[in-house]
């Protein structure tokens, strides 16, 4: 039997693409979730450790998304210290999103087990939802998605299953210590999932590659500091290698049941209108 700590669920992020997904998950477990964000109540930001310690006040475990992304060179000293400052105010789990692949994010994930808490880390690739509200978004509705990935499969992961995962590691027992690989039920290529997107929609989808050094005017047009979009170029060019051309299971062996397949995402998303024009 399983046992949900008393108190308050902390989550980082919590208005993101996978946060929003854990706060659902975890009032569904019947959590109290406080949903930090620089425009929460307490505000937070990575940056202004101010912040810190007021969204920590009576939180006991915690899910822990870090922007612009986990392999930035600040990373690791930023969420080591957080993590040492959680648990001192009290959080006995943190869940770490981290990325399937990076070499740059192991340093963080290491910093965060060090912590002080139990930590579970959970690394995933792309996310389904890139395509209707983060990077690919755009390319959607223009109806040509232009980026550095070639012909190389991906898991797509549905973020909702992430959050699901999280929320299993902060809740019940025996994921203290355990790393995880979300993927989606099957690989799928960049072109293959526009195909899918066009399907869904009934109007033409078209992936366009492109190599990663030409890719970051697109990066920059959307109001991306230059470090940024630097570092960002770089981490596409290693990660795109098919590296993560490979299923895990980790869905089915923490949750108990498949993983969301990016077609049903494709026709959810479609259905809700995400992908017309306004």
């Amino acid at each position: 039997m399983t046992q949900t700590p008393a108190g308050t669920a902390l989550v980082l992020g919590g208005t993101g693409k996978t946060g929003r997904h854990v706060v659902r998950a975890l009032a569904a477990h019947g959590l109290a979730v406080r949903t930090a964000s620089r425009s929460g109540e307490p505000p937070f930001d990575w940056a202004d450790r101010a912040t810190w310690e007021p969204v920590l006040d009576g939180a006991t475990v915690a899910y822990l998304a870090y922007h612009p992304d986990i392999g930035a060179p600040e990373a690791a000293v930023t969420l080591g210290d957080f993590a040492a400052l959680a648990a001192a105010s009290g959080v006995r789990r943190i869940a770490l999103l981290s990325a399937r692949g990076e070499d740059l994010a192991l340093p963080a994930e290491e910093a965060v087990r060090g912590g002080g808490a139990d930590c579970t880390v959970i690394r995933a690739s792309w996310f389904c939802q890139n395509f209707s509200e983060g990077l690919f978004l755009e390319g959607v509705l223009d109806g040509e998605i232009v980026f550095p990935a070639g012909t190389v499969g991906e898991p797509f992961v549905d973020a909702r299953d992430i959050a699901d995962m999280a929320a299993a590691a902060l809740t019940g027992d025996g994921h203290a210590g355990r790393t995880y690989e979300p993927t989606g039920p099957r690989l799928l290529t960049f072109a293959g999932a526009a195909a899918e997107i066009g399907a869904a929609t009934g109007r033409p989808v078209r992936y366009t590659a492109v190599p990663p050094h030409e890719y970051g005017p697109q990066l920059a047009a959307l109001g991306l500091p230059d470090e940024v979009v630097g570092f960002l170029t770089r981490l596409f060019g290693d990660l795109l290698d098919g590296r993560n051309a490979h299923l895990t299971g980790d869905v089915e062996r923490v949750l108990g049941r498949a993983p969301r397949d990016f077609r049903d995402f494709a026709g959810e998303a479609a259905a809700a209108g995400v992908w017309q024009r306004r």
